[in-house]
């Protein structure tokens, strides 16, 4: 009787193909809208459009070449890829992390590029290389940044040190600040060399799916290219101090000088790249090999046959493209995994990083000459911090502002302004650091009407630790997890930013907060990392 229900309704009809498709729309549909959106937003990653457009490109030039059958093995590699995809989605669903759920999609690009055979084509493409390509069009650079980006400061800075200190003795090192005959420079986190290691991770990882190495051979290429992006950046880091100091005429921190040196760095970083690509003999699998000979003996025989059988005839699965592929039936598996689709987009968010018991901070009743002006959360702030923990005070004194976050999960509450300002319509410029007292990044926000803001932000834990950048902050947290850290943004109007009253409301501030206060130096700075 369930089989003829089966066949009544048409179930049977149904092959694999459409089910697949159908489970992997579901696991992708939310991601891919999230994608989208971090392409438009300046603050995200709008340079991933281009590597998409770029993945999109090779998967079309390979799929246009020469359509070679396949074997049931593509077929078993994309349920397997779509069963991987929606644990992944099912994890990031449930944690809400954006980053890990949009994995899905290069999941995706792995199924989809295994099941249209690019890796037997005539002008064949590495599935797996291919997929690895498009997640650099994730916001990966920010993700970097905030795991992994004082790291990356505290590198540079010594490899900087060491190479500088081959040339001069007027040289101090202190931590990621090199004093150079009177001249500070400071390796904030624009000068981690985040944004430049993950071009040259791209271009590594597109021409990884046109060479095809073998394992050992990318190896070899990754440690090229990971050195090659270290010292390129420790280079011009070099040659911006120097510039600070023999040609002090030059603008080399903001202007063409700056990018063109940014650009020089960049080529460099390519350059072992390049030349270890060109080293490399394509690798060719067994099964290509086979399906390329059989179609050079019938083209030699005048046979207008298709050029080669299946590898496997009796489980033959032909690939996306090829001519003639046999009728299927979806199989229990196919419907299993759409089940474990619906499920994975279905589940309930559980957050690991919520932070229940963290208390609200509370912004001092009386700043200076200044009472505080309570204000209050909107709407998504509130729902925010109900969902996931933490708190948060906002209040006016004045003319300034006061913005106060306390929390034991960094990652997930901590945000730089410039993320937060450029998503409500501000131009956000960032300035450099105060690093005497309380380190202090400096950023100057602009309306659409022109009127602009100095804001300054710093982040303390209950530790007594201080920094001034988001990386920083978690690099601590992850050596003491334990820790509450506070985020601090002051807000002053620009015209008289620099005014007494708006030092004194600030040394007020930091003395209610019980914070170090000490006169403003502002360190040179490299603005704009490549």
């Amino acid at each position: 009787m369930v089989a003829a229900m089966r066949a009544r309704v048409g179930v049977d009809r149904i092959g694999p193909a459409p089910v697949l498709l159908v489970a992997a729309l579901l696991l992708a549909i939310e991601p891919a809208g999230w994608l989208l959106r971090s392409w438009r937003d300046a603050a995200y990653n709008p340079q991933g459009l281009w590597v998409g457009l770029a993945v999109a490109a090779l998967f079309l030039w390979s799929w246009a070449s020469e359509q070679q059958p396949g074997s049931a093995q593509n077929r078993r590699y994309a349920f397997a890829l779509l069963a991987v995809s929606a644990l992944v989605r099912l994890v990031g669903q449930v944690l809400r992390v954006n980053v890990i759920g949009a994995l899905t999609l290069a999941l995706d690009v792995y199924a989809l590029a295994t099941l249209a055979g690019l890796r037997t084509r005539e002008r064949a493409v590495s599935p797996f290389w291919l997929s690895l390509l498009f997640a650099f069009s994730l916001p990966l650079e920010r993700v970097v940044q905030r795991l992994a980006g004082y790291g990356l400061q505290q590198l540079s800075a010594s490899g900087a040190c060491e190479l500088l200190g081959w040339f001069t003795d007027g040289l101090l090192c202190v931590g990621t600040r090199l004093l150079l005959d009177g001249q500070d420079l400071l390796v904030d986190l624009p000068c981690s060399g985040a944004r430049g290691l993950m071009l040259v991770l791209t271009l590594y990882a597109g021409l990884c799916a046109l060479r095809r190495p073998r394992p050992a051979q990318a190896l070899i290429g990754l440690l090229f290219t990971l050195a090659g992006a270290w010292l390129s950046n420790t280079l011009r880091i070099v040659a911006l101090a120097v510039g600070l100091v023999q040609a002090p005429q030059l603008d080399l921190m903001n202007g063409p000088a700056h990018e063109a040196l940014g650009l020089c760095a960049l080529l460099l970083a390519a350059v072992p790249v390049l030349l270890w690509a060109r080293r490399i003999t394509p690798f060719s699998s067994p099964a290509r090999e086979r399906v390329l000979a059989g179609a050079g003996a019938g083209a030699a025989r005048g046979d207008r046959e298709p050029r080669s059988a299946p590898l496997d005839p009796d489980a033959a699965a032909p690939a996306i493209g090829s001519a003639n592929p046999a009728p299927a039936r979806a199989r229990p598996w196919a419907w299993l995994l759409l089940g474990f689709a619906i499920v994975a987009v279905s589940a309930p968010a559980r957050p690991v990083d919520v932070v229940r018991d963290t208390p609200p901070p509370q912004a001092p009743v009386v700043l200076g000459a200044y009472a505080a002006q309570p204000q209050a959360l909107d709407a998504v702030e509130r729902e925010y911090f109900a969902r996931y923990g933490g708190g948060a005070a906002k209040a006016s004194y004045g003319p300034f502002g006061l913005l106060l976050v306390s929390t034991r999960a960094p990652l997930r509450h901590l945000h730089a302004p410039d993320e937060c300002l450029r998503g409500s319509g501000y131009r956000v410029d960032y300035l450099g650091l105060e690093h005497a007292g309380l380190p202090s990044a400096l950023y100057r926000a602009t309306d659409a009407g022109g009127r602009s803001w100095r804001v300054a932000v710093s982040y303390v834990s209950d530790r007594g630790e201080h920094a001034a950048s988001v990386g920083e902050a978690v690099w601590r947290w992850l050596r003491a997890p334990e820790a509450t850290w506070t985020m601090v943004q002051r807000i002053a109007p620009w015209p008289g930013a620099e005014d007494p009253e708006r030092r004194d409301w600030e040394s007020a501030l930091l003395r209610a907060l019980d914070l170090p206060s000490a006169p403003v130096h502002l360190v040179h700075r490299v603005p704009d990392a490549i």
